[in-house]
């Protein structure tokens, strides 16, 4: 369920704040009767109508892209910065990205129109999770992995526990390549708990998300998500096992 105002944002029909102000006004209905509750959440079944005329629903799509470094997991910037938009030009609904990967980290993120899959894929409470590779300066000891295992206390709280794995090791630049495994998606989480153990993270690539990796795609390219891959990542996120 999405809350009315952004339904309406999202269909084109005004801006977030002037779709509030149409909702208050009482210009909108759903399923026949006045709604001037802001609070008011619709669902995709549901008839809404904005002076009279009712919402055309737009076909939700899902995607896969292989996000390049560079890039900002938004749908536009102020400053005028490339956005994972801009790599799927071809697009015509109004996707949005599915959580966010920051500027430097490359890797698999998600793309849609659907707010309720969205909410099911980023929510922690469903227990997504996502695998990263991080080239990080030092070598983390035993016990600063197992300190990731177990949490790491940020100045936002403590991290859930991670699984986390070093794949490689090189004494003579003095950096470690580590595989991290984590459910949440704070803001630069992954970055935050390296330096948190003093192993600040050089290079970092999300490589899996669920059962989805990149394989077959190259950085920038994207591809639609098959029915039953969207089907699974549900089930997934409602019952913790792949459908």
């Amino acid at each position: 369920m999405e809350r009315l105002q952004k339904v309406l944002a999202r269909a084109g029909v005004a801006s977030r704040r002037k779709s509030e102000q149409l909702i208050i006004d009482g210009k909108v209905k759903v399923n026949g009767k006045v709604v001037t509750e802001l609070g008011t959440k619709v669902t995709r079944t549901d008839r809404v109508e904005v002076e009279g005329i009712e919402l055309v629903k737009e076909q939700f799509v899902y995607y896969l892209l292989y996000k390049p470094r560079g890039y900002l997991s938004t749908v536009h910037d102020e400053k005028g910065r490339k956005t994972v938009l801009d790599l799927v030009p071809h697009v015509e609904e109004r996707i949005f990205p599915v959580g966010r990967l920051d500027y430097d980290t490359s890797g698999l993120i998600l793309l849609t129109n659907d707010g309720d899959f969205s909410y099911l894929m980023t929510h922690p409470k469903f227990g997504i999770k996502k695998t990263y590779v991080a080239k990080v300066k030092g070598i983390p000891s035993r016990e600063s992995l197992r300190q990731l295992e177990r949490g790491i206390e940020l100045e936002d709280g403590k991290t859930a526990p991670a699984r986390v794995k070093m794949s490689t090791v090189d004494r003579k630049t003095g950096t470690a390549i580590v595989e991290i495994t984590i459910h949440e998606g704070r803001n630069r989480q992954v970055r935050r708990m390296f330096d948190a153990i003093g192993c600040p993270v050089q290079k970092l690539r999300r490589e899996s998300f669920a059962m989805l990796t990149t394989r077959g795609l190259n950085a920038g390219e994207v591809r639609e998500l098959t029915t039953h891959e969207v089907k699974q990542l549900r089930v997934l996120a409602e019952t913790g096992k792949i459908g």
